[in-house]
């Protein structure tokens, strides 16, 4: 199956070269582009994609609440922000809001191909030094930070933990259906549990969430 891809960014070099760097795959179909989030939203609107390759510093809507409105659609498509910028603020918004993944503009052109197809695989793609943000928000969240994640995943039954574990873990939904001894089924039915609990509209944030209250 191939996915649709839209493109927002307010450059439109930015936004031609992308379409040559994701125009030799297969899989994947660019169907529209955008300058800012709300021409994209626009777009969406009129013609679903699967996965939206989103700037974070845009006129009329940025990134980040664009990537919030997407998120709040009833069969929002996946995210990945693209951006020059790494600085923690940005990366803990943008993963608040929902976004897939977090890549830097200089990721290697085969490693944002690989990026696009994890995501709609299932899986988050975040870039070592936005990694290292995380990790240094969740460092320097204290206790605060970590008893809130604490009551959280408190609601969760033990079965919704473990499976919430390999979430933060990065296990597609065979491999936990695998590990656990479940049905591809009931794994699906239990993440929707997860992410309705936690109030957690992705795996990114259920793996925040697990790290914070310290279960990774």
């Amino acid at each position: 199956m191939i996915a649709r891809i839209m493109i927002v960014d307010d450059d439109p070099l930015v936004r031609s070269g992308l379409r040559l760097l994701l125009g030799g795959d297969p899989g994947l179909e660019i169907v529209a582009d955008a300058a800012n989030g709300q021409e994209a939203l626009d777009n969406h609107g009129q013609a679903p994609v699967d996965l939206v390759l989103m700037d974070l510093r845009m006129p009329v809507l940025d990134g980040i609440a664009a990537t919030g409105r997407f998120k709040s659609l009833d069969n929002p498509p996946a995210v990945i922000v693209l951006t020059t910028f790494d600085a923690d603020d940005f990366v803990v918004r943008a993963l608040a809001m929902g976004a897939d993944g977090f890549l830097l503009k200089d990721t290697p052109p085969d490693e944002i191909v690989a990026a696009i197809h994890n995501v709609l695989a299932g899986r988050p793609a975040l870039s070592p030094s936005v990694t290292a943000a995380l990790i240094k928000q969740v460092v320097d969240g204290g206790g605060a930070r970590s008893a809130t994640a604490a009551s959280r995943i408190a609601t969760l039954t033990a079965r919704e933990k473990d499976v919430a574990l390999e979430l933060a873990r990065g296990a597609t939904n065979a491999e936990i259906a695998e590990r656990l001894h479940m049905s591809l089924a009931t794994v699906k039915a239990h993440i929707s549990h997860i992410f309705t609990k936690l109030d957690a509209s992705n795996r990114v944030q259920v793996a925040i969430l697990m790290h914070d209250a310290g279960e990774v």
